[in-house]
């Protein structure tokens, strides 16, 4: 005989179990199951806590769509517990907000959560038949989670929900809520990589659905936290503000993830944020939900450790649910969901469930787990809990149940059979379609746009910038940021020591004062929490201007802006986007203020994200426009920038000599805006010699206009080029530069290895141009204390010695 596969094993464990069970209801020869049987309550007094919404959760129809609701799961009374962050029970639990027994669950809800487990059951059996005949991925599922289909059903569909790629059932529940719905259908298009799936369109197998407010995460070790926080921080700051948001104002945040994500710095930090967060009294209406299998693929979680960690945290609720029982976790999910909503105070669900199938499609689990523990977690299966709780009630008969659960799986057949014939992603454009959209016409028309004159008049009074003089690079940067604040009511500026202290070089100084510290504050120091702050404002709707006070502190939170900021419209086809403007301080000369986390000239992490924007402003008139044209790319496009701001350049002042002013310039008034516009990827060309060209970026810029003009005494036509934005490259421009004069020297100020220079001959190269190529850089090192750090930073002597090489001169 064959051996049976997993899936075939997990699959008779169930009906096996269910045909042994006592039935009280009389005729169980009905192929599915009497739903008019399934109205009566369940066992109990009806006294436990209402469920959070007015949805009851009834199963869809066989067609995949949703059914409708009929408002009979009953309302919040707002009395779930205190607001003091004191723990709740810690012994598994879940209690009640009254102190009665009994369950709210009622009959016709327990089925609809069966048909949603039942539903994520078979999606998940479909996936591993797909994925044999051919048509399938990569798999990953639910089986053992499927308990989640609770909070699903307990919570409203305009909550934001950020998905554990474990929460399939959660996924049907919810869109169990919403007609017209088709979760089935939904899942099968991702399992294939059809291009017309309505979330991903075919780019990756994620939970996600615009109408459902499932936002959807590519993450495997809680890396959406962040995020999470952040959306739920933005969903009280919009009301506080008075400017639109995406979610309703009495909305709360659902993120999902496993026990050993639980663990990693990101979920930590994460967490930390929304208990520090409210611990100060501010709104962070989050519900945590940890689905507990007690494994991270073969390393195993201490038991008790996830219960210890987090009950009785300050300013943390803990609730806890055994996954087998349905009746608890609907009701510890529903009283989980009335407190934070209540409250507007975070909240840890812990539900204890157990994984099947293995860790994924690959995962050979045998190899590091006994017979007999594989075997022991099929009681406590949630499916099977569910199928005990509705027989024991009398609402279907164990035949009934399995009707129920075969009509499903013929139901999940033919939707996959169909599911097959849809198209693929054809081409590449067709899949970079979403990464990045660019509209640099309405960008530039936005980028033009001042506030309104009441609003520049409450920002600055009788003080415009525009008839300050000429203005350093600093100055420049914090009187664009009054402009952008006054233009865009729904802008924030934030970060560590960015309001009361102005930063800790005086760019925002004094902008918390005029616009208030609902629009300009200090974080805590978490550069993660930080740009999840900004994810989750962005996909909320406002316009985040996070500030990460050095660029060698972004490096151990690169994979917010990776793996979550430039992701979100690629994976969600554009109907997600989180538009931000990170400003970074960084790059190195600083005098007097040494070492390698104050003097970082690593960007090469940031020029490789998909879509990211780069933008480096060296010096006051390009930066006024080129934070318009971020700004205006995020309002517009949701487009993710980095504004890179050179810490050394800040208050230079002089050029050539001490006292020339040759630095600064004059900022603009609005009536000039249209006509200094920078657009994303255009460079600055200064000169027009036909000898030479310089190509630089940033503190590059300044030292290769001074070897310029002595090249320049010495009878050289030397041109210089800014580019000014790292990604994308102004590669068009970049080509004319260097067809100008056929020679080309790369100031690069980063290093070596990976600098801006390789990407600079590449362009080059690829466009064909048969002219000499040269470049310097700084060396491939850390940068030391002191005077030590001229020994590995490009010179202005470097520059002049390789340009004189290229020239052909003898040395100077």
């Amino acid at each position: 005989m064959p051996e049976t596969t997993p899936e075939e094993e997990l699959d008779r464990r169930f009906l096996s179990a269910v045909r042994g069970m006592s039935s009280s209801v009389g005729d169980q020869s009905s192929s599915v199951g009497d739903l008019s049987s399934a109205e009566r309550d369940l066992a109990g007094d009806g006294k436990a806590p209402a469920t959070d919404g007015t949805t009851d959760g009834t199963a869809g129809t066989t067609d995949g769509t949703a059914g409708t609701t009929d408002g009979t799961a009953g309302t919040t009374d707002g009395t779930a517990g205190t607001t003091d962050g004191t723990a709740g029970t810690t012994d598994g639990t879940a209690g009640t907000t009254d102190g009665t027994a009994g369950t709210r669950l009622t009959g016709e809800q327990a089925v609809a959560l069966f048909d949603a487990q039942a539903g994520s059951r078979h999606l998940d059996l479909a996936a591993r038949y797909l994925r044999a005949e051919g048509h399938g991925f990569y798999t990953i599922g639910s089986a053992g989670h499927e308990a989640d289909a609770a909070v699903g059903a307990v919570l409203r569909p305009s909550d934001p929900a950020l998905l554990h790629y474990r929460s399939g059932a959660f996924y049907l529940a919810r869109a169990a809520q919403v007609p017209g719905s088709q979760p089935l259908r939904d899942v099968l298009l991702g399992l294939v990589g059809a291009s017309d799936e309505p979330i991903a369109g075919g780019r990756h197998k994620v939970f996600g659905h615009y109408d459902l407010a499932v936002i959807p995460q590519t993450s495997t070790i809680a890396s959406h936290l962040p995020r999470a926080v952040g959306i739920a921080f933005s969903i009280g700051r919009a009301a506080k503000l008075g400017v639109p948001s995406a979610w309703p104002a009495d909305a709360i945040t659902v993120a999902s993830f496993g026990d050993a994500s639980a663990s990693h710095s990101t979920a930590t930090g994460a967490i930390n944020a929304a208990c520090r967060t409210a611990y100060q009294g501010l709104p962070m209406p989050l519900l945590l939900v940890c689905e507990d299998n007690g494994l991270g693929i073969s390393v195993r979680t201490p038991d008790g450790w996830v219960a210890a960690v987090h009950s009785g945290r300050p300013a943390l609720r803990y609730f806890s649910a055994d996954g087998s029982d349905p009746a608890a976790c609907f009701d510890a999910a529903a009283e989980a969901a009335a407190y934070v909503r209540a409250s507007r105070s975070p909240a840890f669900l812990h539900l204890r469930l157990v994984r099947f199938l293995g860790h994924a499609g690959s995962d050979a689990e045998v190899s590091y787990r006994s017979q007999a523990e594989i075997a022991a977690d099929y009681a406590r299966d949630p499916l099977l809990g569910t199928a005990r709780l509705i027989v024991a009630a009398g609402l279907l008969g164990p035949e009934q149940v399995i009707g129920r659960y075969e009509a499903i799986r013929a139901q999940v057949r033919t939707i996959a059979d169909e599911a097959v014939t849809h198209r693929r992603l054809a081409s590449r454009a067709e899949v970079t379609g979403p990464l990045a959209p660019r509209h640099p016409g309405q960008v530039a028309r936005r980028a033009a746009t001042a506030g309104p004159p009441e609003a520049r008049e409450g920002a600055f009074g009788d003080r415009r910038p525009e008839t300050a003089g000429p203005l350093t690079l600093a100055d420049t940067i914090n009187r664009s940021l009054a402009d952008a604040l006054a233009a865009y009511p729904e802008l924030l500026v934030f970060g560590e020591d960015v309001g009361r202290k102005g930063g800790v070089y005086g760019v925002t100084r004094g902008l918390a004062r005029r616009f208030g510290v609902g629009r300009v504050f200090d974080t805590l120091l978490d550069e993660q929490a930080i740009l999840g702050l900004g994810l989750g404002a962005g996909v909320s709707g406002l316009l985040p201007v996070p500030e990460i006070q050095y660029l060698a502190y972004l490096h151990n939170a690169e994979d917010q802006l990776r793996g979550e900021a430039a992701s979100l419209q690629f994976f969600s086809a554009g109907r997600y986007r989180n538009p931000m403007v990170v400003r970074v301080a960084g790059l190195a000369y600083q005098k007097g203020f040494g070492g390698h986390f104050h003097n970082d000239n690593a960007v090469s992490v940031l020029r490789d994200i998909p879509g990211l924007v780069v933008a480096v402003p060296a010096r006051a008139s390009d930066a006024a426009p080129m934070l318009r044209s971020c700004l205006a790319a995020a309002h517009v496009d949701g487009t993710v920038c980095v504004f890179l701001e050179p810490i050394a350049l800040y208050h230079t002042r002089d050029l050539h000599q001490p006292g020339d002013g040759a630095w600064l310039a004059p900022y603009p008034g609005p009536e000039r805006w249209a006509q200094e516009h920078v657009p994303i990827g255009r460079g600055r060309s200064y000169g027009r010699g036909t000898d030479l060209t310089l190509v630089t970026f940033g503190n590059g810029v300044p030292m290769s206009l001074r070897v310029a003009r002595r090249l320049a005494a010495a009878g050289a036509g030397v041109r210089v080029f800014d580019l000014r934005w790292l990604a994308p490259l102004p590669a068009e421009q970049l080509r004319t530069e260097a067809e100008l004069t056929g020679r080309v020297l790369i100031v690069d100020e980063t290093r070596r290895s990976g600098g801006v220079a390789e990407g600079v001959i590449a362009e080059l190269t690829d466009a064909g141009f048969r002219g000499t190529i040269a470049r310097v850089t700084s060396a491939d090192s850390f940068i030391p204390l002191g005077d030590a750090a001229a020994h590995v930073l490009l010179s202005e002597a470097d520059i002049d010695a390789a340009a004189r090489r290229l020239l052909g001169w003898p040395a100077g």
